[in-house]
C-alpha cells in the first residue's frame, strides 16, 4: 500500500487512480495524513476487506510524473531522529571512523517539505544527501530488534540536505539546525508499506541535473533498521508519525575535490528502488 498526503489529504495512490480515506471509508479514518498513518495496518486490513473503486481521474503515474500536489506524508512528526555515518563508504570519505554505536541527531520538522518542493539556498555551501526513511506506525519503549519492524509503517524516499558552513562552525559541530532550514528534509513521494519494498535490500540513487552523485543499497547500512529502532526506544518513546532518516552512501558534495554544493537552479533527483521519487529544484 501506498500512503500519500495528496492536496492535505490521506490519500491512497493505486496504479488504477487514487482513494479519499475519509471519502471512501463514510469517515470512519481521518482525512489528515499524520492520523492515517496511526491506523495504517487497520487501513491496509480494511482495503483488502472492501476494495474500494480507486479514482481514475488520478493515478500513481500521473503524480510520478508531476508530484506537485503531493506534501510530505507526515507533516507534523513528534520526533525526526537522522543517523550519521551509517555506510562504512560514506565514513571514508569523511575521513571519519565507523561509529561503534549508532551517531544519532535531529533534524526539526518545520524542515519537512513535499517530493516536488523547492529547496531554498540559505548560503553557497548546501549539500545533498539521499536517505531511506523509516516511519512508525506503532510506538512504545525498548522494542526488541525482531520486533522492531511490527511497528513501521513504511518507508518513504529522503534527503538531509545540510548546510556545512553551519554545520561545521564552532568547536562542535551544529548538526540539527544546518540540516533543519526550509525545505531541508523533503520526503515521499508516499509511505510504502512493507510488503511492497524490504528495507533490509534497497537500491539508492541521487542525481544532480542529470549526473549521478551517489549510488548505494540499504543492504550496506552498518546499523540495520531494526537495530536503530531497538536502539532509539531504549532511550527515548517513539510515537506514530516519527521519522528515522538512516543515514547516507557515499558522493555527498563536501567530500569531493574540490567540493560541489547545489546552486541556483539544480535539480535534485532522489530515488529509492520501490519506493519512487522526489524530484526538488533548488532556488
Amino acid at each position: 500500500m501506498k500512503l500519500a498526503n495528496l492536496d492535505g489529504r490521506a490519500t491512497v495512490v493505486t496504479p488504477e487512480g487514487v482513494i479519499d480515506l475519509e471519502t471512501a471509508s463514510g469517515g470512519r479514518f481521518p482525512a489528515r495524513p499524520d492520523s492515517a498513518v496511526a491506523r495504517i495496518f487497520e487501513i491496509r486490513d480494511w482495503l483488502a476487506a472492501t476494495r474500494p473503486a480507486p479514482d481514475p481521474t488520478t493515478t500513481q503515474a500521473m503524480l510520478e510524473t508531476d508530484a506537485t500536489r503531493l506534501g510530505p506524508p507526515v507533516t507534523s512528526p513528534a520526533q525526526v531522529f537522522a543517523v550519521g555515518l551509517n555506510y562504512r563508504d560514506h565514513s571514508a570519505e569523511t575521513g571519519l571512523a565507523v561509529p561503534d554505536v549508532p551517531l544519532v541527531f535531529t533534524k526539526f520538522p518545520s524542515s519537512l517539505a513535499g517530493p516536488a518542493a523547492d529547496i531554498p539556498l540559505p548560503t553557497p555551501t548546501c549539500d545533498w544527501e539521499i536517505e531511506l526513511v523509516v516511519v512508525i506506525a506503532e510506538g512504545g519503549r525498548d522494542i526488541p530488534a525482531q520486533k522492531a519492524l511490527d511497528h513501521v509503517a513504511g518507508c518513504c524516499v529522503g534527503q538531509d540536505i545540510s548546510e556545512r558552513t553551519g554545520q561545521m562552525a564552532g568547536t562542535a559541530p551544529q548538526f540539527s539546525l544546518a540540516k533543519s532550514h526550509r525545505a531541508f528534509s523533503p520526503i515521499g513521494p508516499w509511505i510504502t508499506t512493507l510488503d511492497e519494498a524490504d528495507p533490509a535490500d534497497l537500491g539508492l540513487t541521487c542525481t544532480l541535473d542529470g549526473q549521478t552523485v551517489q549510488s548505494g543499497r540499504t543492504r550496506d547500512l552498518i546499523f540495520d533498521v531494526p537495530t536503530l529502532i531497538s536502539h532509539l526506544s531504549g532511550i527515548c518513546e517513539l510515537t506514530p508519525g516519527d521519522l528515522i532518516f538512516t543515514g547516507t552512501p557515499a558522493g555527498v558534495g563536501f567530500s569531493r575535490t574540490p567540493a560541489r554544493y547545489l546552486t541556483t537552479g539544480s535539480v535534485l533527483r532522489s530515488t529509492i528502488e520501490g519506493l519512487g521519487s522526489l524530484t526538488n529544484p533548488c532556488s
